[in-house]
């Protein structure tokens, strides 16, 4: 039998995350717009918040999402599931593009579109784990950090390009024609992606590893195994690398364009500009660091970007702060820079610490709380505690300190470069040995 070329395979797992960020950035900078279609025009205020707690659905969507799938991925495969997550995406997406608005429909209107932010939900939490264990199972033993780091390139992109694409709608068509239709067409652009990502994941094999695991334990159910097999370690594991990307993830991504216009007083085509610019760096470093664990361990390299971004937290918000262009450029590239270098090894980490019988199911349990408890309340808790603090300083308080508990939290976690692959919790002793060994 033919095996699937490595471009195809990392193409089929990139797919789902251009969709992922594509389908959350479309939303968040459409949020005024939706907000006036959506909900009663009386209050605008009220009508921008409820669209905000739209927005929000979808962080309790994906633990469901990421749990449901995860099981499935691991019981029938993951590329019968990455197909039907890809396409659940792309349809919640391209639906909200086809909506009603309140003032054709009324209270329905709402209420579809949380429908469709909870089917985005429940796609991308079964997505980013399905995806991720695929990658991992098919690429070489000693560049499963790169191939990684190279689909986690359009986890980043889609941010920026979806900034630069309404702006551009905008500037072409003018206020008035996208404020009255022309919204709908970044939406409808998402469904794109389900009809690229069908073709890309349609005739691909899966993993060997997975082929052998699943000889090996046959069909049982991986949460039992997950609970009963010492699977908790594996969790912690990654509960232990990865609030610092997070938390870092989300204040850039969720938070810094804000912070930029209302703290820093900078002009919004400025932050959006600089902002869009240190996505773009965030996205290009983390195959980087996928690399660089490759060759030097992910344990060194975990270590490298949380104490970086430890470091860097403070003169980068600083910078950040000063209202100019440049100090919103240098800040936040001094942020992106080591969060891209720790990122790049806690993706391929993370899968890494589990067997492949229960690989997707834990990974997405454990990486999902860590993205609702740290990643989704960052942008809240940093806005809070820079009321509170009265200080545009406050938020790198907070990062630091998420930096300063992963970097601590590292160097308990086993080094996992190079080393095969675990098919069952049986072969738990194997891990240990391939470590000794690899460290010689």
């Amino acid at each position: 039998m033919k095996r699937t070329s490595p471009w195809r395979a990392l193409a089929a797992g990139s797919i789902g995350n251009f969709g992922e960020l594509y389908d959350f950035a479309v939303f968040g900078f459409s949020v005024p717009i939706l907000a006036a279609n959506f909900f009663p025009g009386g209050n605008r205020v009220t009508a921008i918040l409820s669209t905000f707690a739209v927005y929000a659905v979808a962080f309790l969507a994906r633990p469901l999402g990421g749990l449901f799938f995860g099981m499935l991925a691991d019981r029938i495969g993951r590329v019968k599931v990455m197909a039907a997550t890809v396409w659940l995406m792309a349809l919640g997406t391209a639906s909200m593009g086809m909506l009603p608005t309140y003032a054709e429909v009324g209270i329905i209107a709402p209420i579809l579109l949380v429908t469709c932010r909870f089917g985005q939900g429940l796609a991308i939490g079964g997505e980013t784990s399905g995806s991720t264990s695929y990658i991992v199972e098919a690429a070489p033993p000693d560049r499963r950090g790169r191939w990684v780091g190279f689909t986690l390139i359009f986890s980043h992109l889609p941010q920026a390009f979806a900034a630069f694409a309404l702006l551009g709608l905008q500037f072409a068509a003018g206020s008035a024609a996208y404020n009255e239709w022309l919204w709908r067409l970044p939406f409808l652009l998402g469904g794109l992606i389900g009809i690229v990502g069908f073709w890309l994941r349609r005739s691909i094999d899966e993993p060997e590893e997975f082929k052998q695991a699943t000889g090996e334990s046959g069909a049982g159910s991986p949460l039992r195994a997950l609970f009963t097999s010492g699977g908790f370690r594996s969790m912690l594991n990654v509960l232990r690398i990865q609030p610092v990307y997070s938390v870092g993830a989300y204040l850039l991504l969720g938070f810094m364009y804000t912070f930029l216009v209302r703290v820093a007083k900078l002009e919004p085509l400025s932050a959006l500009f600089s902002n869009a610019a240190s996505i773009v760096v965030l996205a290009l470093v983390l195959p980087l660091g996928g690399m660089l664990s490759d060759r030097f361990g992910r344990k060194k390299i975990l270590s490298l970007g949380a104490a970086w971004v430890a470091l860097a937290a403070y003169p980068a918000i600083h910078l950040a702060s000063s209202g100019t262009f440049s100090g919103a450029i240098l800040g936040q590239l001094l942020f992106a820079l080591g969060l891209g270098i720790n990122g790049g090894a806690s993706f391929v980490a993370a899968p890494e610490f589990f067997p492949t019988s229960f690989r997707a199911t834990g990974h997405a349990i454990s990486y999902q709380i860590s993205v609702a408890v740290f990643g989704g309340t960052c942008p809240f808790v940093a806005a809070l505690l820079t009321q509170v603090m009265d200080t545009p300083l406050a938020p790198s308080f907070y990062v630091a300190l998420i930096a300063v508990g992963c970097l601590i939290g590292t160097q308990f976690v086993p080094e996992t470069r190079g080393v095969r692959l675990r098919t069952s919790v049986e072969s738990d002793s194997g891990l240990v040995e391939d470590v000794i060994q690899d460290a010689r």
